[in-house]
Formats: structure tokens, C-alpha cells, sequence
């Protein structure tokens, strides 16, 4: 296959249509303001993005970078954007669900994410499932989907205040950064998969894989870190107030 061409993945044909089918359903009982119908549509775009593209030729037949941009467009872009897509009534009467409740827990969320993230990347379980294109592939990228919407309900849906959701995303960065980081120290290439694919742009299996994780571990630390920040911010600014509220109490 050309490096540049177009194709018609299943996650574009199949996933993408029923997200959009489910979604339209739930803003019939749950009506959402504008800003969050264009996050989900936003995340629904990401998918088509990564798996209509050139992108997927690359990620599919040449280039390890390209498999894991698509890797983090699943499991953490596109899955934050879905989330924020949810309508707050949506997701409150979602935790009459205990399965729902369990799972979105973030003691449960966090590790089934981070055990998805890195059993994936396991050397023999990549190659594996990139040698078999129409069925373990897409198992691996169903399995970075749904635990990237679990590992973001806590903070998106408002089920952590900002404190615990900082101290959550903080180690959401901290657990999963190292993998991009070894990727790229690592003096060998360890995909047997890329290492033997037919080469572009110059790079060698081990420029390719150094490439990756650097970006992987830049990613992330955007990503995460920026969320982290963002609800530290808040959580500092919400603790100022109560303070300046005590001492105005203590002052009177």
C-alpha cells in the first residue's frame, strides 16, 4: 500500500457511526448546550482523522510514530472530547448503574487504563496484533477507547472536585509518561513488526522508534500535565476563597 493513501477503516465505518447514533439518542431525553454537542463531534472527527487519512497507511505498514499518534488520538483525545460531549444529566443518571459507578471509579478508571496502555505496548502483543489487521488490531484499539472514556469520566463529568481530580491527573502523567521516555532510550529497536517494514522518510527502525516515544512522552506531558494545572489552578483559587472567607468571619 502507498504510504499517502486513503482508506476505510472499520473504527471510521463502524465505531463512528454508532457513537453518533448512541449520542443523538441520549441528546433526545438529555438535550447538551452547543459547546458540548461540538466536543463530541469533535472527538467523532479525530477518529476519522486517524483512521481515514494517510495516517493509517503509515501507522499500518511503515511507521511506528504514525501507529502511536493513532494510539493517543484513541486514548486520550478523543476519549476527553467524547466525554466532554456528555450532557451533565446524561452522566448524573448514569450512576444509578452500579457497572457504571464501578468502573468509572477512579481507583478502577486509572488502572484499567494504564494496565490497557501497557500490556499493548508489550513487545510480542504489538507485533501480534499489527500481523492481524482485522481482528486484534481493532481489539487493541476498542480496548484504548473505552478505557480512555473511563479514565476521563471522573474529571469531565464533575465526579471528583478539583483538588482530587489535580491529584488524579497528576498521577495519570506520572504513571503513564515513563513509556514514551523508554521508548525513546531504549539503544534498539524492540517492534520486530516496524523493524522489518519498508522504510520512509530516511528514518531507521530505531530513528522511528526514538521519534515515537519522544513524542508520546511530549504528548502526554501536554495533555496531562496542562489538566493537571489547569485543575490545580482551580483548586488553589478555591482554597484562597475559603480562606479569605474565614478571616472575613474571624474579622468581624
Amino acid at each position: 500500500m502507498h504510504p499517502y493513501s486513503w482508506s476505510l477503516h472499520a473504527e471510521a465505518v463502524v465505531l463512528v457511526p454508532l457513537l453518533a447514533l448512541g449520542y443523538a439518542f441520549v441528546l433526545r431525553r438529555y438535550p447538551a448546550p452547543g459547546w458540548r454537542i461540538a466536543c463530541f463531534l469533535g472527538g467523532l472527527g479525530l477518529i476519522l482523522a486517524v483512521f481515514v487519512t494517510p495516517l493509517e497507511s503509515l501507522a499500518l505498514h511503515y511507521l511506528l510514530t504514525a501507529h502511536l499518534l493513532q494510539n493517543v488520538a484513541l486514548a486520550e483525545w478523543s476519549p476527553a472530547l467524547v466525554v466532554l460531549g456528555v450532557p451533565p444529566a446524561a452522566a448524573a443518571a448514569s450512576r444509578k448503574y452500579a457497572a457504571v459507578r464501578a468502573l468509572t471509579h477512579p481507583l478502577v478508571a486509572l488502572p484499567l487504563w494504564l494496565a490497557s496502555y501497557y500490556a499493548w505496548h508489550i513487545p510480542a502483543a504489538y507485533d501480534t496484533a499489527l500481523r492481524h489487521p482485522s481482528t486484534l488490531l481493532h481489539l487493541e484499539h476498542l480496548c484504548y477507547f473505552v478505557t480512555g472514556l473511563l479514565v476521563w469520566w471522573p474529571v469531565l463529568t464533575g465526579r471528583l472536585d478539583a483538588g482530587a481530580s489535580a491529584a488524579y491527573l497528576f498521577g495519570a502523567f506520572a504513571l503513564a509518561s515513563p513509556l514514551g521516555l523508554l521508548l525513546a532510550l531504549i539503544p534498539n529497536a524492540v517492534y520486530d513488526f516496524y523493524e522489518h517494514a519498508p522504510r520512509v522518510w530516511g528514518w531507521s527502525p530505531l530513528t522511528d522508534q526514538q521519534v515515537a516515544g519522544l513524542t508520546m512522552a511530549a504528548e502526554e506531558a501536554v495533555v496531562f500535565f496542562g489538566a493537571f494545572a489547569f485543575y490545580f489552578i482551580r483548586f488553589m483559587r478555591r482554597d484562597e476563597s475559603a480562606l479569605d472567607l474565614r478571616h472575613a468571619r474571624w474579622t468581624r
